[in-house]
């Protein structure tokens, strides 16, 4: 297959385009810098640029669409102009294209209201109820896809849920950053039951959605390992892993979600260089449960998550001993 990877210089997405190159899929990308994937063709540009979009689209089969606005905090017009508008003209320009197989790649937070999720399917995307900038316009951005889908031009929506792993900068690199600096608190008692995860088996469901697509297009999945924990025994597993100490100290949840609401106010007054360190969204994400149906996601694709959360954990800190001698 010829497969276009959008955002392929991120975490999930180059190891998205490595998957498809090594099992011998003709790969191009589309991100604004290199993106390191041995085998692929790398098309330099945003999303937003309908040439460029169109430039890379051209003669392929399929798009994998990971390129998104991921933060906590910045301007309301750049989410809306990347995961939105970018979304769209993907769309736009692969459709004019001939292209015919869509995954496009969302997240559970395009569903969640604040409240717990225990068990739930793929719960329809709500942007008008989503918490923060960015789970509204990747709940608007996954309805715009969905709205594509149609007879030879497949759309299906897959929810990767808190994607980790060796050489992780996200979730991974701020916890353990946090962690070292003594910044890490657990929200509540650390009992919230949250699911996530691992990057081989987030990267083997998109590629399976991909092969799937004409059999199960118009959909959303949420993605995960089926191994909720709770919320506690995961950062210590993580920080564990890295050689960094487990958070110790506590802070009520009401009281980390008022803090998260002035730090939210400050940032957008004046940003800071780096994340947050605490919003209102976060607290929410750290002190309720959210742990998924996984049972039509397997079924449906075909698929089912080769690598278990202990075996991640043992695989990061092997890495993590690698990384420190390097």
């Amino acid at each position: 297959m010829r497969v276009l990877v959008t955002g392929a210089s991120g975490y999930l997405g180059g190891a998205v385009a490595s998957a498809l190159a090594a099992r011998g899929d003709e790969v191009r990308t589309l991100q604004r810098r290199p993106s390191g994937v041995e085998g692929a063709v790398d098309v330099l540009g945003d999303v937003t640029d309908a040439a460029r979009v169109r430039t890379a689209v051209e003669g392929m089969d399929a798009v994998v669409h990971l390129a998104a606005k991921v933060s906590l905090a910045g301007a309301v017009a750049d989410f809306d102009r990347i995961n939105v508008g970018g979304t769209r003209t993907v769309l736009d320009e692969a459709r004019a294209a001939g292209v015919r197989r869509i995954v496009h790649v969302s997240s559970p937070s395009v569903a969640h209201a604040g409240a717990s999720l225990m068990g739930d399917p793929a719960l329809p995307a709500d942007p008008d109820h989503t918490r923060g900038d960015y789970a509204r316009t990747k709940a608007a951005g996954e309805r715009v896809a969905l709205a594509a889908d149609a007879p030879g031009f497949a759309v299906v929506v897959v929810r990767p849920h808190l994607v980790w792993g060796p050489g992780d900068p996200q979730l991974v690199g701020r916890i353990v950053e946090r962690a070292r600096q003594r910044r890490l608190p657990l929200i509540g008692n650390g009992s919230a039951l949250i699911d996530t995860t691992y990057i081989d088996n987030a990267v083997s469901a998109l590629v399976a959605a991909l092969d799937r697509a004409d059999a199960v297009h118009g959909r959303s999945y949420v993605v995960t390992n089926g191994e909720p924990r709770p919320v506690a025994e995961l950062l210590a597993g993580i920080c564990t892993a890295c050689g960094a100490p487990a958070p110790s100290w506590r802070v009520p949840p009401a009281v980390a979600r008022s803090a998260g609401s002035v730090v939210e106010a400050a940032w957008r007054i004046r940003p800071g260089r780096d994340e947050p360190p605490m919003t209102r969204f976060l607290a929410e994400q750290l002190s309720t449960a959210h742990w998924f149906d996984q049972r039509s996601i397997r079924a449906d694709l075909e698929w089912s998550p080769t690598i278990t959360i202990d075996e991640g954990l043992a695989r990061l800190a092997a890495w993590s001993v690698g990384a420190e001698k390097d």
